[in-house]
């Protein structure tokens, strides 16, 4: 009975230092770019990987173009990596030999920042990594909903928003709306907070009665659950999740998941949430969290007429897509914020004035919008009354 067959991963150093000592002296065949793995380890520290079936495949045409007389050997096993050794792994291509150099050393950085690091950071890097793997695989319905609700009373929900994106065939399927509900249009209104109701900026917003209204969320949902995974996108989800399950909507939730499988699923209903990618990604290990205006503006977007449920839904699955579509989260960093990185501390070192806009360095400031992700009621941001608690 012949040995079963095991694929996995090896370290770049273990190939790139050692495994071409197994070569005889050939002539230097180069090309522009290649295609590593990142893996990350519980400890939440990445590696550089070459995968097994890429040394299986460089041994073999070693040895089909005539440039080694048999097959050399296959590195030990004891040197493999097997999936099931990593939290996540996802691809990465480096076009030239300093994008390369400049990748190695920002993740042996990053490691060594990450050294004696709280186990929330730990899991939001993962995590992180984990959607930058899905998302890559371009599969499933990527959903993001945001729901409003009368500043009064939370129970009274006033509108819902939505803003999708999926695949077909390799190419992007997109959708969006917004919908008020119109017995509530004219009792529930804004008084303390700003509210956009009538602003929704993309597209024409739907008044429609209550019955109608939870339909056409249960339609949402139902369609695109049997296209595949279904990852249900929020920016902090206590709030819509418990939205989604009130009586006034009772969406299809069976088998919600607030925790990614290992792999890539085929099928299931999970949650997304961008609060945490980001504060995995500035290397926040407390319990705050960025408030959705705060985050577009740290990852160099722009929110307009915030608190439209339309809007916020659009606003989320723009920031995922910017996160979730980049490099590996430590190019990322040092990519956006070349100049807000610690030497010895993971989080990055923001200025009064990279957080809002409206700033000078002469400026005073005392308070940053975060949020703690551990109260529900808490979400208040840029123009909200600091004594009110609540979203809406």
């Amino acid at each position: 009975m012949p040995p079963p067959v095991v694929l996995g991963y090896y370290r770049f150093t273990d190939i790139f230092f050692e495994w071409h000592k197994a070569l005889p002296e050939i002539e230097d065949h180069r090309t522009d770019g290649i295609e590593l793995f990142v893996g990350t380890f519980d400890t939440g520290e990445a590696r550089l990987l070459f995968s097994s079936a890429q040394v299986e495949y460089i041994r073999y045409w070693l040895h089909a173009v005539g440039l080694t007389k048999k097959l050399i050997p296959i590195p030990s096993s004891e040197y493999m990596i097997k999936l099931s050794d990593l939290r996540s792994c996802s691809p990465a291509v480096y076009s030239n030999a300093a994008a390369f150099k400049k990748a190695f050393k920002q993740l042996d950085k990053a490691n060594k920042r990450l050294k004696g690091s709280q186990p929330r950071l730990t899991a939001r890097r993962l995590g992180f990594e984990r959607i930058r793997a899905f998302w890559g695989e371009k599969s499933g319905t990527w959903l993001a909903i945001d729901f409003e609700a009368w500043e009064m009373d939370h129970s009274m929900i006033t509108e819902f928003g939505w803003s999708l994106l999926r695949w077909e065939d390799g190419k992007e399927v997109r959708d969006r709306g917004h919908l008020i509900i119109q017995e509530r249009r004219q009792y529930y209104n804004h008084n303390y907070i700003q509210g956009n109701r009538d602003r929704y900026n993309f597209g024409d917003s739907e008044n429609v009665d209550k019955r109608t209204f939870r339909e056409r969320i249960h339609k949402l949902m139902t369609d695109h659950l049997t296209k595949g995974p279904l990852y249900l996108v929020f920016h902090d989800p206590s709030q819509d999740v418990k939205y989604l399950h009130s009586k006034d909507i009772d969406a299809p939730l069976s088998g919600l998941s607030f925790v990614l499988p290992e792999t890539t699923p085929k099928e299931g209903l999970y949650v997304v949430d961008t609060a945490e990618m980001f504060a995995g990604l500035e290397g926040e290990s407390g319990g705050n969290t960025r408030g959705l205006e705060r985050m577009a503006r740290l990852l160099g977007s722009y929110v307009e007429n915030e608190h439209n449920a339309g809007n916020d839904a659009h606003y989320t699955l723009e920031a995922l897509e910017s996160m979730a579509s980049g490099d590996p989260i430590d190019a990322q960093r040092e990519k956006r914020w070349p100049e807000r990185l610690s030497a010895t501390q993971p989080k990055v070192v923001f200025k009064p004035t990279d957080e809002d806009s409206d700033l000078t360095d002469g400026d005073d400031v005392n308070a940053i919008d975060v949020r703690p992700t551990d109260d529900p009621y808490m979400q208040l941001d840029d123009d909200d009354d600091a004594n009110l608690w609540g979203k809406f």
